[in-house]
């Protein structure tokens, strides 16, 4: 568990108990305009499982608490990248917590989450180019401009996106 100085910002790890109900909260049109569109149930409880599977350095999804309320979630989680493993990281911050910083200040503690991990040099995001808000939190939070790129997500929905990228280690035997 982790905590952001600037206000009782913790990431606490993915759980039975309340993730499935968070990413309930999350898949609305508003949250999921940006990634294609709420999912349907399947696809929902289908994720929660995969994200409890997470685990044995392979990554971690975590829920956001802020005061103690839930507040979204940020994980990060291994992919390939023009042909090298990395991490990849992605966040959803429920509406009446947007603006105030959150969702950077969770990127940060997830970098670190990653970079502790040991496992690869670089952690990505992949924002839709045209989503100013979680383009602006990689920036705050320290991720690099790459450029634009194209990528399927969901599966079988292509979209524009930005690669932003962050050099966990200067390692080159990761």
């Amino acid at each position: 568990m982790k905590r952001s100085p600037a206000r009782d910002l913790r990431l606490e790890p993915w759980s039975e108990d309340d993730g499935l109900a968070l990413l309930h909260r999350l898949n609305t049109p508003e949250m999921t305009a940006h990634l294609g569109g709420p999912e349907p149930e399947e696809k929902v409880a289908d994720r929660h499982r995969r994200y409890l599977a997470l685990g044995d350095g392979k990554g971690q999804m975590f829920r956001i608490a802020v005061d103690g309320h839930t507040a979204g979630s940020i994980g990060y989680w291994e992919t390939t990248w023009q042909g090298e493993q990395v991490w990849e990281t992605g966040w959803g911050v429920l509406p009446e917590f947007q603006g105030m910083g959150v969702a950077a200040d969770a990127a940060r503690l997830v970098i670190e989450q990653a970079r502790g991990a040991g496992r690869h040099a670089h952690l990505h995001a992949f924002p839709a180019t045209d989503h100013g808000a979680s383009n602006a939190v990689c920036r705050k939070a320290g991720f690099t401009l790459r450029g634009e790129s194209t990528v399927e997500y969901p599966k079988g929905n292509w979209h524009a996106c930005n690669d932003w990228r962050v050099t966990l280690s200067t390692d080159t035997d990761r």
